[in-house]
């Protein structure tokens, strides 16, 4: 097949140039490559490795759903995340990937879902004690306190309620440092060899083995205990088609993998969520009304999530404007063809997920706040592809419909609790991580409610 230079090309030497600003926020160098070249065009990651970068719905929809079986997640994934988490649904990919995929998907059906609600209930109202004396003393960076609060939820909702304060917060903090290690590795990728010789890469390494074994040891406890409701339960029951199950080590890489994609993902969004929503008082009090029409005084379950048709939307657009996986890439197993573009065997596909949520030729007025954009009459206005707050295709994510219940679950609370406001004098802004972080923060004010709030429309 002829090579992809028919696909407009960012040179080397100015890919090279522009390294240490993609290290500090790729946003704003991809988008501007998207304005200077189109929708499609190849640059060298670091200076060093050929991409293939694309906002092109067909493209997208080629890669991550019609000719899926081509594409394996990339070098990113497999060998950087894959060296610090193990072989999991996050770093495998062919049979063992769709073997491990149908036995965890048990895991976020319906039904387990439903036995979820009551844990992840408790586990919030436990770490709103603490995010209420926090919010006594002035204004907070919602961030990490967010963070605190899904990582507990999420954490809990695998190993149950018997997980230590102390052990959340030792396998959270690891998380979060290793997460910035690998985007440096990934996004610089020269100073690999200086990472390996002055010490930085044993230092994570050992990091993340002192977690592992905070969670080896609650796997196997639980190997000797009553069986339970939780996540953990079902990886433990998973059996493959010889009868046998998965060994604690590859139950330990399952679950460490699902804490990291379960926790940031709503976490990141409530963090915007509160923001956008900080200016749009409008839009807060409908949410808060839909809440109390569904809940009245019930706490939130699974059962409630399809009768919240305003807050989804708001949801939605949140996640438009700032997706928590802002790239997703893959690797191209053999030559391919989409159209006139050519991807030679090997080529590394980035699909730009925040350029594709703020092009202007997929959405109007794209930089807008717009709670009605996701209304139902719009669905089948949309342009497959150009929405993709959590993937898309086979390998999609597999915890969406949790995420969208714990999203709700905690807005609710702190809604029906809480009127809060940006503290002035802020810069908000974006950072591009493995997730779309706030850089600086979101610090903000809250106070008590007295009374339900009417709604504005």
């Amino acid at each position: 097949m002829t090579s992809s230079t028919s696909i407009p090309a960012v040179s080397r030497l100015r890919s090279f140039a522009d390294s240490a600003a993609m290290a500090r926020n790729p946003v704003p160098v991809l988008s501007g490559y998207n304005e200077a070249f189109g929708d499609t065009f190849r640059f060298y990651l670091g200076g060093l490795k050929e991409a293939i970068v694309t906002i092109d719905p067909a493209v997208i929809q080629h890669v991550l759903k019609t000719n899926a079986e081509n594409y394996q997640k990339s070098e990113i994934q497999v060998k950087r995340m894959g060296h610090f988490l193990g072989k999991g649904l996050l770093t495998t990919h062919g049979e063992p990937w769709k073997t491990q995929r149908r036995l965890i998907q048990k895991g976020f059906d319906r039904k387990q879902l439903d036995a979820l609600s009551s844990i992840m209930q408790d586990s919030l109202a436990e770490s709103l004690q603490d995010f209420d004396r926090q919010v006594h003393d002035g204004p907070v960076d919602i961030y990490p306190q967010l963070m605190k609060i899904t990582f507990a939820m999420v954490a809990r909702s695998l190993f149950g309620a018997s997980l230590k304060d102390e052990d959340i917060d030792l396998v959270s903090h690891t998380i979060c440092t290793v997460q910035e290690f690998i985007v440096r590795q990934t996004l610089q990728p020269y100073l690999n060899p200086w990472f390996a010789a002055s010490g930085e890469l044993r230092k994570h390494e050992e990091m993340r083995t002192r977690a592992d074994a905070v969670l080896m040891e609650y796997i196997k406890k639980r190997r000797k205990e009553p069986p339970r409701s939780d996540l953990l339960q079902t990886l433990m029951d998973a059996r493959y088609t010889d009868g046998e199950g998965m060994p604690d080590e590859l139950i330990l890489s399952e679950s460490m993998q699902l804490l990291v994609a379960g926790h940031e993902t709503s976490s990141n969004a409530l963090s915007w969520l509160l923001y956008l929503l900080s200016s749009r008082p409008d839009c807060l009090e409908r949410v808060r009304q839909e809440f109390d029409s569904v809940l009245g005084e019930e706490p939130l379950s699974h059962g409630h999530v399809p009768k919240f048709e305003y807050a989804t939307q708001v949801i939605q657009e949140a996640l438009r404007l700032y997706p928590p996986f802002w790239m997703i890439d893959r690797m191209a197993v053999a030559d391919d063809r989409v159209g006139d573009i050519v991807i030679p065997r090997g080529s590394m596909v980035i699909v730009y997920v925040y350029g594709a949520h703020h092009a202007p030729r997929y959405w109007e007025n794209p930089e807008t706040f717009d709670t009605d954009r996701f209304i139902k009459a719009n669905d089948k206005l949309r342009t497959p592809f150009t929405y993709l707050p959590f993937g898309g295709g086979p390998r999609g994510c597999i915890g969406g419909n949790y995420a969208m219940l714990q999203i709700l679950m905690i807005l609710s609370d702190l809604l029906r609790k809480y009127d809060f406001q940006l503290a002035p004098g802020q810069r908000i802004e974006a950072r591009p991580m493995v997730i779309l972080r706030p850089k600086h923060g979101i610090r903000m004010t809250f106070t008590n409610t007295t009374a339900p709030a009417a709604c504005i429309a």
